[in-house]
């Protein structure tokens, strides 16, 4: 199996492409997509939904994976990686794959053990399991990462339960 993980954000979307191998994970690639910030969100969200349909092209992934949101104290930044979601949900509905979100506490807790790891803490344990000779950057690549392992690991339950 092949996965497309995604860290959605409107300025730095993070990607990374897991596959299963002889039982074993290992990292085809991965890093961010960056829109400018004074860039109409429009424009962002078909550079973000473009790129997805490029990343989907290339690696043909069996399915994408992506971090659900984290509602925050800022409404209006929730609501912008709501859209760059909806701009990732889309582009991998159009591809045919089966579309799963699941939460930053589960993505945590599926990698490094526990809900509550740090930034520090996921990018070394994604090292570890994808046995990468340093730990993957920037973090938003190691969150897409870390969601396409999560999503690998995840029981058929769970993936039933997380979409």
């Amino acid at each position: 199996m092949k996965v497309l993980g995604i860290d959605p954000g409107t300025a730095s979307c993070g990607f990374g492409v897991v596959v299963e191998r002889d039982g074993r994970l290992l990292e085809v690639c991965h890093g961010v997509i960056k829109t400018p910030a004074g860039q109409r969100m429009e424009l962002r969200l078909r550079t973000i939904f473009v790129a997805v349909q490029e990343l989907i092209n290339e690696h043909q992934p069996d399915e994408l994976a992506l971090e659900e949101s984290f509602v925050g104290a800022d409404p209006r930044t929730a609501l912008m990686v709501g859209q760059a979601r909806g701009a990732i949900l889309v582009a991998g509905s159009l591809a045919g794959l089966e579309c799963t979100e699941h939460s930053p506490s589960r993505v945590k807790q599926t990698v490094a053990g526990h809900g509550r790891a740090g930034k520090a803490e996921v990018q070394r344990m994604v090292q570890i399991l994808l046995s990468l000779a340093k730990p993957p950057t920037p973090d938003h690549a190691a969150d897409a990462l870390a969601v396409a392992i999560c999503h690998m690991l995840a029981s058929p339950l769970l993936k039933a339960s997380a979409r």
